[in-house]
């Protein structure tokens, strides 16, 4: 980076698409030169950056809240009215959100400005670069699958969304259908293949690569009869293999599982086949909104200590029962990625203790002495109970309200950070989930291939997290079990609670069985901005 900023003249180009890059609708108005462009491959993949920077922004926020908070998957209630938020978070258990809902604007805009930063990039690098650069094609294809990728995550939020992919076209763009979106990234992603790199590891880490590629259709397929209304299980079977065959990836054994995500994970993982790397510094960069909050939002607030954090945790989030009833295996080393029950220093003996008043503990209490000083241990409970207030979807502000609900640090806490920002990298898709999503088109009807059967598979995945023995069958249940048990926290829950028709279901406070909320409303903002869209159905 030293050495890449020394030039001047690039300086001016890289600082020129960082500033822009949130405002994409506004044309290019500057002079560019040769002396400008890039010089050599390593000058090219840096001035590649803000499209990346763009896509790491709302990831570990904007996009978890939205994916998961919709699902069983995890809850946020309010605490004596804070994290209320105007309903934000409500909304989203009760499935009540509205156009107007926080985190559905937020990852609407946050999408678009991916692609439009995309858009942006591809129309400056894309025109004439020395002849030294000569991976232009490789990196001119990883930007596009970032914004394919983006793409594909917007189909999936919102369902029927412009497409354009024209840097500087400002006209309004209508909505097409869903099938039609699937197809335009289709084509997109196989015709970035051929030039994306086969290089793993340091070297492409964070970056676009065939497998990445592989791994984007995999997950359109094996979702196709969903998104399109035409299966296309034995093409995820294929997209599945063509991974599989390359050796370049491999299970994390048991013993590693848990540091995979870890605050000092990366490329030397064997699983992660695209990955979004977090940095603390990266976080206050101009034009940059690269937050990654877990260890805020995830922990009970009395255990800083225990963490050696250097905040103390807001503590809103947590698991619901009906989710956490997956990890019924006392052998599976995922299980250690929650914490339950009462509370203790990393030492295993010492309690974790807190020293409040009897009010304090339980703003219910009706004794003379409620300000009596009470110390008592930390104990995590499994029920969410909106004790407070069920209209404004509040379990109190008191010690048991905060300790309500298992909490999840997969994404470890991070206490080499001086902020609440963490170094964990976010892995979007891992070897594992090709090895599922495999299985999984397998049972619903793709032939099996390389002797692998959908039993086989889960039980090679199994193998290496639990101690238990081996599945003598397995079902689409299985595999919902299972999927829920390996990718808890990681943003795919609410994909795979759709495509197992589970999304309409009943848990925690939710009863809503609208299925037209399998996809988000259209914004009033983007509405009013573009006059050519159109609301989706039941909005």
């Amino acid at each position: 980076m030293k050495k890449l900023l020394s030039s001047g003249a690039f300086l001016v180009l890289v600082m020129y698409l960082t500033s822009s890059c949130h405002n994409i609708d506004v044309p290019v108005n500057t002079e560019l030169t040769p002396d400008i462009f890039p010089q050599n491959t390593s000058q090219f993949i840096q001035a590649s950056g803000p499209p990346y920077a763009a896509l790491r922004g709302n990831y570990a926020i904007d996009y978890w809240m939205i994916q998961s908070l919709s699902t069983d998957e995890a809850i946020m209630p309010a605490r004596g009215g804070n994290w209320f938020d105007n309903q934000n978070y409500s909304m989203m258990h009760y499935h009540s959100w509205t156009p107007d809902h926080g985190w559905t604007n937020a990852n609407w805009n946050w999408l678009s400005t991916v692609i439009g930063t995309t858009n942006q990039a591809l129309s400056i690098l894309g025109q004439t670069i020395p002849a030294t650069v000569t991976t232009k094609a490789t990196n001119l294809a990883e930007l596009k699958m970032v914004r394919a990728l983006a793409y594909f995550m917007m189909m999936d939020l919102y369902g029927n969304v412009p497409i354009d992919t024209t840097y500087g076209d400002f006209k309004p763009r209508a909505n097409v259908p869903r099938a039609q979106v699937f197809s335009f990234i289709e084509k997109e992603v196989k015709a970035a293949l051929p030039n994306l790199s086969k290089v793993t590891g340091q070297a492409t880490y964070g970056r676009a690569t065939q497998y990445m590629a592989h791994a984007l259709l995999a997950k359109m397929y094996l979702n196709a009869e969903y998104y399109t209304g035409t299966e296309r299980y034995n093409d995820a079977v294929v997209a599945c293999d063509n991974v599989i065959s390359s050796g370049a990836y491999a299970l994390e054994p048991r013993a590693s599982y848990l540091q995979m995500f870890y605050p000092n994970n990366g490329p030397q993982m064997k699983e992660f086949i695209f990955a979004i790397p977090y940095d603390p510094a990266a976080a206050s960069l101009p034009g940059t909104n690269s937050n990654m909050y877990h260890g805020r939002y995830d922990l009970a607030r009395s255990l800083r200590a225990k963490f050696g954090l250097p905040f103390t945790p807001s503590a809103p989030r947590s698991t619901l029962p009906e989710f956490y009833a997956h990890f019924n295996d006392e052998n599976d080393i995922r299980n250690k990625q929650w914490l339950t029950g009462l509370q203790f220093m990393n030492d295993g003996t010492t309690p974790v203790t807190v020293k409040t008043t009897k009010k304090g503990y339980d703003q219910f209490y009706t004794g003379a002495d409620g300000g009596a000083a009470f110390t008592y241990q930390v104990e995590l409970t499994p029920k969410i109970i909106l004790r407070q207030d069920v209209a404004t979807f509040d379990v109190g502000n008191d010690e048991i309200g905060w300790n309500m609900g298992f909490r999840n640090i997969k994404f470890y806490p991070d206490a080499t950070s001086t902020s609440r920002n963490q170094n964990n990298d976010i892995p979007v898709f891992r070897y594992s989930d090709i090895i599922l999503m495999k299985a999984e088109a397998i049972l619903r009807g793709g032939t099996a291939t390389q002797g692998q059967t959908a039993l086989s598979l889960v039980n090679q995945l199994r193998a290496v997290r639990t101690t238990s023995p081996a599945l003598a069958s397995v079902n689409l249940e299985d595999i919902y079990a299972e999927r829920s048990r390996e990718f808890a926290w990681e943003a795919w829950h609410r994909n795979d609670m759709i495509r197992f028709g589970k999304y309409e279901g009943s848990w925690g406070f939710k009863t809503n069985e609208d299925t037209y909320r399998r996809i988000f409303p259209i914004p009033t903002s983007a509405l009013t901005v573009n006059p050519a869209l159109k609301q989706n159905p039941g909005y």
